[in-house]
């Protein structure tokens, strides 16, 4: 069974395993739920809990989508729950779902665990989604981020539908907190099913970026030295600074989202744990880490061209930035984060932008409507940039036999419509998978200018498309 969105299975399923009991923070969200899931860990673990945490999909191992106080599951304990699920589902002739059975075994994993607090990431849904089946005593907080077309076949055609479904997630007499929205008809759409569900809505309001004095970036390398983003956050106590270290703008709605659940935390009566907090916010905040999304990696030149990394005589490196945006609104962000970062530097010499990219098959969704953003650049830095792209297959993801790439050719129809000209590499559709991103990254390390040496860099490539694609850079990464 692949996708079958309903709660019947989990709950019989439930019953035959460890009852759930752990306090339990529910986010759902087109975009955004997994950096506002990480805002709420570390903020929680600054503040002296221990705390569970479950995103999907994940990314580099399915151990890294059940984490425990900031880090991924080990093997052992991930088997042994794992394998007392299947063992109620085999047993009992249930027929759960491959979510529905990482789901369980993610809350076995926290039960046993006995975390202080869980921060549970919905997948693709809310209301009929599997992480929806916990008890509603344990739920302290619900949130919706960002919602946008994605999904469509299963969650409705237009974004009220799926606001409506993804609000689903609201409990009775707990708190439930809307992130800032694209679409104004989503506002209205919530607040009737919070209302009818007899929970409590909290609007959450974007963090306020401070303006930085500083001298414009004559590189790429000078622009992401650390100086990370100051922003004001008016919330439960007195506006303060921190230094957010997630890139982009879309970031401060994020982080609002994430300060607003603290808020309910705190102040809502129906939370019967309410950690004691002071400058652990503002450390937790710091502290965050969201790899995959606008993450930025130096990699070694020599590297993805030598099988012995002793023979590395060179510091050059190539600057990759790593975001898996996979549907038109985050493809829209990451554009606009991109021309943005462009804009800013001052050097004379045309910048080369190389994009690596791979899509996953989502209709009614397109590659033609999520790769148009990337590839239409601004006209005040169009003049200044050399774009080039490079297309690929992600390999099939651990746990998801449904998840299978767009062919490298209809994807390379697409950009040439888009951007004729722009493709400057492409694998065969009947290529191999498992080291078309090497050959991705090897041929975008040879277009001049891509090399940094002290910082002069003139070129940077965007790996996106895919959260798959990237985890498959981070294996790269890790084997290189």
């Amino acid at each position: 069974m692949l996708i079958d969105l309903s709660l019947d299975r989990i709950r019989v399923l439930l019953t035959h395993l460890p009852q759930y009991s752990r306090p339990t923070i529910h986010i759902a969200g087109t975009n955004g739920k997994g950096s506002v899931s990480s805002l709420v860990s570390s903020i929680l673990r600054a503040g002296s809990l221990s705390v569970g945490r479950f995103n999907s999909p994940h990314l580099v191992s399915v151990l890294d989508s059940i984490n425990v106080n900031g880090h991924p599951v080990s093997s052992d304990k991930y088997n042994a729950a794992r394998k007392t699920v299947e063992h109620a589902n085999d047993t009992h002739s249930i027929g759960a779902t491959s979510f529905e059975v990482l789901t369980c075994t993610a809350l076995l994993v926290f039960e046993r665990e006995a975390v202080d607090m869980v921060v549970l990431e919905a997948g693709m849904g809310g209301r009929l989604d599997a992480t929806n089946v916990i008890p509603d005593e344990c739920v302290l907080v619900s949130a919706l981020t960002a919602v946008d077309l994605d999904h469509q076949a299963f969650l409705g055609s237009t974004v009220a539908d799926i606001a409506r479904e993804k609000a689903g997630i609201a409990r009775r007499g707990k708190p439930f907190v809307l992130g800032p929205q694209k679409y104004p008809e989503v506002a209205g759409v919530v607040a009737e099913v919070v209302t009818s569900a007899g929970a409590e809505l909290f609007v959450a309001r974007p963090a306020q970026k401070e303006s930085l004095d500083t001298s414009p970036p004559s590189s790429l390398s000078q622009a992401l030295r650390p100086q990370p983003v100051k922003v004001t956050i008016a919330s439960f106590m007195e506006p303060f600074l921190v230094q957010l270290p997630l890139h982009g703008d879309h970031q401060l709605d994020n982080l609002g989202v994430a300060v607003k659940i603290i808020d309910a935390l705190l102040a809502h009566p129906s939370c019967t744990i309410s950690p004691s907090f002071g400058d652990q916010i503002t450390r937790g905040i710091e502290s965050t880490s969201w790899p995959g999304r606008l993450s930025f990696h130096y990699v070694p030149f020599d590297r993805l061209q030598l099988k012995k990394p002793e023979a590395i005589t060179t510091e050059q490196s190539m600057l990759v930035l790593a975001d898996g945006a996979h549907n038109p609104s985050s493809s829209q962000t990451l554009a606009s984060y991109v021309s943005q970062l462009l804009a800013n530097i001052t050097a004379p010499d045309k910048i080369q932008l190389t994009y690596i990219l791979a899509l996953s098959q989502s209709p009614p969704k397109t590659p033609t409507q999520t790769l148009t953003p990337l590839l239409t650049l601004p006209s005040e830095i169009r003049s200044r940039v050399d774009l080039r792209v490079g297309l690929l297959r992600f390999t099939p993801v651990e746990g998801m036999p449904w998840v299978r790439s767009v062919p490298p050719s209809e994807l390379k129809q697409a950009v040439e419509d888009i951007s004729p000209g722009a493709v400057g590499w492409s694998a065969s559709d009947e290529d191999p998978v498992d080291r078309q991103i090497l050959e991705a990254l090897r041929w975008a390390s040879g277009r001049t200018g891509d090399r940094v040496t002290g910082g002069e860099d003139r070129g940077l490539v965007v790996v996106a498309g895919s959260l798959y694609l990237v985890a498959d850079f981070y294996r790269v990464l890790q084997n290189i």
